[in-house]
């Protein structure tokens, strides 16, 4: 089978297209033939060296696919050759065959195509455990969302909204503002024009928000505190601006605050399996009407043409997923 490749770290030019034997779906796994990739920020780190897989887990590029059921492992049930799926992989993504444990398959909703499918598991996942899950958004409450036009933001803006609480979300420019609105945030900001935590305390008379998913880390985590209202949380999941964080412990007290932070790829199958179920039954049907939550497609990219997939995502320009599509067969 073809997939995409890279022999050494580098910038996006390092990305080419390569043969390698098909994989077989083994015990308890389900081989799918690929028609889509989501390209995820962990993808772009792998290849630059910075995020090696875990242990055990494909060297291949991609974390989330759609595509066909190919074949069926030993023990494995629900699912028959044929059926449409969607799914949160352990690497292997960006290639036209990938072999994914069974707890970690979805089926794709109804009125979803394969490229619209293939933006909801990273997403999903994520958004769903950190937000709801680890940091207990509620209805009435209130989410700040930093990057509301990432395909992480733009899905939390959306779950927030489908499950009763308010979203806020900070961007980057006029046009990624008037995004995060259409996503259904009740009120966005430019972070170049305006200070956070400021626009935060105006907005919220001085209450501050409940919930804050933070996708930069570093020196945001500061500020973040101060957004807080009491008893808030935060959830940070990267740290794009740096690794260390200053904490305010009279800030954390005087609010009852809690900072947490997790990762998926390193997860067991039967946590990401928990996951899975969680959104099958809360979030999948929800998805065929398109309506509180629906995909935002950025652009499509060939395998051949991985390299201008990942300076799209490193450019930070795009609203919504990128995604990749195996070349013509």
């Amino acid at each position: 089978m073809k997939y995409v490749a890279f022999t050494q770290p580098g910038g996006p030019d390092v990305l080419h297209v390569a043969e390698v034997p098909t994989p077989i779906a083994q015990r308890g796994e389900i081989l799918i033939e690929v028609e889509a990739a989501g390209v995820a920020r962990a993808d772009v780190m792998q290849r630059a060296g910075q995020y090696p897989p875990p242990p055990g887990s494909s060297p291949i590029l991609g974390l989330e696919v759609s595509g066909v059921v190919s074949a069926l492992g030993e023990g494995v049930d629900g699912f028959t050759a044929g059926d449409r799926v969607c799914a949160l992989s352990n690497g292997g993504g960006y290639a036209e065959y990938v072999a994914v444990p069974l707890g970690q398959v979805l089926p794709i909703p109804d009125e979803w195509s394969f490229i619209e499918a293939a933006s909801l598991p990273e997403n999903a996942f994520t958004v769903y455990d950190n937000v709801f899950t680890r940091a207990r958004l509620s209805k009435d409450e209130t989410l700040l969302v930093h990057g509301g036009t990432s395909g992480i933001g733009s899905m939390a803006i959306m779950l927030a909204r489908a499950f009763g609480a308010h979203a806020i979300a900070t961007a980057g420019s006029a046009k990624k503002v008037a995004a995060c609105m259409e996503f259904g945030a009740e009120y966005a900001m430019n972070y170049h024009e305006v200070d956070f935590v400021d626009e935060i305390r105006r907005y919220t008379d001085s209450r501050g928000v409940d919930v804050v998913l933070d996708i930069v880390g570093g020196s945001y985590i500061e500020r973040d505190i101060q957004c807080l209202a009491h008893d808030g949380r935060i959830t940070c999941i990267a740290m794009v601006d740096a690794p260390l964080a200053k904490i305010d412990l009279r800030q954390m007290i005087a609010r009852r605050a809690s900072v947490m932070a997790s990762s998926l790829r390193p997860r067991t199958d039967a946590q990401k399996a928990a996951i899975a179920q969680a959104l099958r039954e809360r979030v999948w049907p929800l998805l065929p009407a398109r309506d509180l939550i629906f995909p935002v497609i950025d652009s499509v990219f060939t395998f051949s043409d991985a390299s201008q997939a990942h300076r799209r995502l490193e450019s930070s320009e795009h609203i919504g997923k990128i995604i990749l599509v195996p070349d013509p067969r």
